[in-house]
């Protein structure tokens, strides 16, 4: 791949630019087995040669150790980068199935203190709700998250794995730049009403897991007989047992397609995200993880391949086929609440 910086995108009506493809670090420290300190600072450097500029975080991946590990990147491109972390999601190290959702004022305060720091920053650049605690109002939560807008600690909003109901309701207290949620050729649950809520209201999309979790790339068939045993993908359904089996046949049309352009599944798997912003006409940024400067340019150069109407009629059906759910316990996520 030649050194040329990938197109860019605007976060929302108000948010800053980046590039048309971010990068998700929670891999770096977090959930998918045993890391490599080194070759993740390479590729962090990797990704913003390439114009990779939204960088993605959370409080919740490694207890803050993944904004740790990233803050050295981060202060040493400050007036490069664009930093996304979120609040609300805790997985106590003991059960990492468990999920403890806050969304309360007291506790939105002291995860942004704490993620100031982490990060070691003055400010966020876009903050997310990870996940929505339905017992408290969503305006009560945004809220006290435009508090910090107004207090300079925050510049940008966001919200993941929201409703188009609950987007709505958001954005009349306060501009939201981005929705973050699971969206690829395995799952288009969004496109129903979170997209068209999302385009009406002029907000990007910044989808998460636009590889499957690395099940379209073909790196592995079943998470049970390939994964580590600490590897967060054994605890989801679509990766394990009959399931399994059933989705990996699902890829085929994805080969076809990888084959006519001579490129992997993977880019042709990332090729179709990134072409929805044509499909829906809203701006589209997904966040493929990796931790290699080598996957992180074939991605990048995923940006670059353009899907004929015909090679998407055949990617079509595929959604539609998938064995088995996002997550073992779908209540946390928008399609558990639509």
């Amino acid at each position: 791949m030649t050194d040329s910086t990938i197109p860019t995108a605007q976060l929302g009506a108000h948010g800053p630019a980046v590039g048309v493809q971010g990068l998700g670090c929670m891999g770096m420290s977090f959930a998918y087995g045993p890391t490599d300190a080194e070759a993740s600072r390479a590729t962090l450097e990797r990704a913003l040669e390439l114009g990779i500029t939204l960088y993605d975080t959370a409080d919740a991946y490694g207890q803050g150790e993944n904004e740790k590990f990233l803050s050295p990147f981060f202060k040493a491109h400050r007036d490069e980068v664009v930093i996304a972390t979120k609040f609300a999601l805790a997985i106590p190290p003991d059960d990492p199935t468990r999920r403890i959702i806050r969304n309360d004022p007291p506790y939105i305060r002291q995860a942004v203190e704490a993620s100031l720091k982490r990060l070691e920053v003055d400010a966020i650049d876009l903050y997310y709700m990870h996940r929505r605690d339905v017992n408290v109002p969503i305006e009560e939560s945004v809220g006290t998250m435009a508090e910090l807008v107004r207090e300079g600690k925050v510049k940008h909003l966001g919200l993941s794995e929201v409703t188009a109901t609950e987007l709505r309701a958001a954005q009349d207290i306060h501009p939201i730049a981005a929705v973050q949620s699971e969206w690829s050729l395995f799952s288009r649950d969004i496109e129903a009403q979170v997209v068209p809520a999302a385009r009406e209201l002029g907000v990007a999309l910044v989808p998460y897991s636009p590889l499957g979790r690395g099940f379209l790339t073909g790196s592995f068939t079943n998470a049970d007989k390939d994964l580590t045993a600490d590897d967060f993908r054994r605890q989801q359904p679509r990766f394990t047992g009959d399931n399994a089996a059933a989705n990996a046949a699902l890829l085929e049309p994805v080969r076809t397609v990888a084959e006519a352009h001579g490129v992997s599944l993977g880019q042709i798997a990332l090729a179709w995200v990134q072409q929805q912003t044509t499909v829906h006409d809203l701006p589209v940024i997904p966040i493929p993880g990796t931790r290699k400067p080598g996957r992180v340019e074939e991605n990048a150069a995923a940006t670059g391949i353009e899907l004929t109407k015909e090679e998407l009629e055949l990617l079509e059906p595929i959604a539609g086929q998938v064995a088995g759910d996002r997550y073992a316990d779908m209540r946390f996520s928008s399609a558990g609440r639509e």
